[in-house]
């Protein structure tokens, strides 16, 4: 029996690219189309096609269409600059005819809670878009969903920015409005199982949590989980133009973006029907204490598992000032290309610490030891266990070590007290007859404390680790470094 073909549309967004990534894990045949698929096709598997294509573009589906099975339809238009209702009902014609003449046997659509009247523009469109879909002649399952907690997700971030950055929050009546968020793990299934559900017609289908709270709720929540006190001050009015505004300071939400999700948050999203229980069986949506559980662990894990030269060169220019942010972490990374190879390049690195010191300013380290003991953290005084070699689990002054990979990586968890977590970690990479010694630090801040601790140190803490590549390339027998990367 051939495996079906999966169409997933969106696949370079939050949801659609997490989608796509399990379909693959299922061994589903996936397609994938994408408006440039050079920028998609990397981060897909090899067996995955990529097709380039465009929902505004009639042309451009046809061959998109061509055998599927299962066309997922994950594109919204929010946060183009121009109509973006009309853009949704346009894209949504489109699709609609291009499945219809290729013979898809299924749509699956995910839409957005909320009923009539007052419907802000932004639901009203995605349920026009879901209208047009089921109307198309092509059985369609449009599911229907309120806020998406999960690493990465819009909603997880704006809650994030907001809790982190700010001790006092006023905040509108919209923060009080019932909703019924679902973790993204379980949304991708539900997104999974609808290809299978036997329809004998279009349906609607509303998914949710097993919790009903508001946005005040969950940012309490993840108060909560992340050890931070918050207070939260109810005004009556706030505009939803100046809380966009205010969004959009504080948060990565672009003003324009934010506008319509606040217009969203005002409506009531919570399921009113059972059809998801009769339909989708053997799901057991998570409630929201672990969706922001399972957000922040999968956050960690997807941290630990970077490699931060990828990151910092795929994506956009790191600032000069600060570093560059991921999620929670600010990483400030400098490199500098040595003519050793990789085992004489990382001699220096796993020798760091103890009677080695640091290569630079170690009379400021001892300092840092000295008050971090004043307060009741660990010191310097630790040393290390061997002078030459690391294993994971080893103390080295006031740092753990957290991953060691020979001549490669070392990745050191801090261990002295800081106002969040923070992490210092060495790579080192061939580069034709040399190598490229690259060293990171990484701080996850915990709340405003956290930020001001960073920015406030950020001159000295980008003295010192300069310095200290410089001295670790010196400890290679090279001399001096006239110039580092990332400075």
């Amino acid at each position: 029996m051939s495996r079906r073909l999966c169409l997933v549309t969106g696949a370079t967004g939050y949801v659609g690219g997490r989608l796509a990534l399990e379909l693959e894990e299922r061994d589903e045949r996936v397609r994938c189309l994408a408006r440039r698929p050079e920028y998609l096709q990397p981060r897909m598997s090899e067996g995955t096609e990529v097709v380039r294509g465009n929902v505004l573009d009639p042309d451009s589906l046809k061959g998109a269409m061509a055998g599927v099975d299962a066309a997922y339809y994950l594109i919204h238009s929010m946060g183009s600059a121009g109509d973006f209702e009309a853009e949704d009902r346009r894209a949504a014609l489109n699709f609609a005819a291009a499945a219809r003449e290729a013979g898809v046997r299924r749509i699956v659509y995910l839409g957005g809670l909320g009923r009539e009247p007052g419907l802000s523009r932004h639901l009203r469109s995605r349920q026009e878009v879901g209208r047009i879909l089921r109307e198309s002649g092509v059985p369609t399952i449009e599911l229907r969903a309120s806020i998406v907690i999960g690493s990465g997700s819009l909603s997880f971030e704006m809650v994030r920015a907001l809790v982190q950055k700010l001790p006092v929050m006023i905040t509108p009546r919209w923060v009080s409005q019932p909703a019924q968020p679902l973790a993204i793990e379980d949304l991708v299934a539900y997104l999974v199982s609808a290809a299978d559900v036997d329809l004998s017609e279009s349906v609607v289908v509303e998914i949710g949590g097993a919790d009903r709270v508001s946005y005040m709720d969950i940012m309490e929540e993840y108060a909560r989980q992340r050890g931070l006190r918050r207070f939260l001050i109810r005004v009556p009015v706030l505009s939803p133009r100046l809380s966009s505004l205010w969004l959009g300071l504080v948060t990565p939400v672009y003003a324009r973006v934010g506008r319509e999700l606040i217009d969203s948050i005002r409506n009531t999203t919570t399921v009113e029907d059972d059809s998801a229980r009769r339909l989708f069986p053997d799901m057991r949506p998570r409630g929201i204490r672990e969706a922001i559980a399972r957000a922040l662990l999968n956050e960690d894990r997807e941290f630990a598992m970077t490699r931060w030269s990828d990151a910092l060169s795929s994506g956009a220019a790191p600032r000069e000032w600060g570093g560059a942010v991921f999620g929670s972490r600010i990483v400030d990374s400098r490199s500098v290309r040595v003519p050793r190879p990789p085992h004489e390049a990382f001699t220096p690195v796993r020798r760091i610490g103890g009677d080695t010191g640091w290569y630079y300013g170690n009379w400021l380290w001892r300092l840092r030891g000295f008050l971090d003991l004043l307060v009741g953290g660990v010191g310097v005084r630790r040393g290390r266990r061997d002078p030459a070699n690391l294993v994971p689990g080893d103390a080295l002054d006031f740092w753990r070590v957290e991953a060691i990979e020979p001549d490669t990586l070392l990745r050191l968890a801090a261990e002295m007290k800081v106002p969040g977590r923070a992490w210092l970690q060495f790579e080192v990479e061939p580069d034709g007859t040399g190598s490229v010694l690259r060293q990171t630090a990484i701080f996850d801040p915990l709340g405003l404390f956290g930020l001001v601790y960073w920015y406030g140190l950020y001159p000295l803490h980008r003295l010192v680790f300069a310095g200290m590549l410089r001295g670790i390339v010196a400890a290679m027998g090279e001399g001096p470094v006239q110039r580092v990367a990332g400075e």
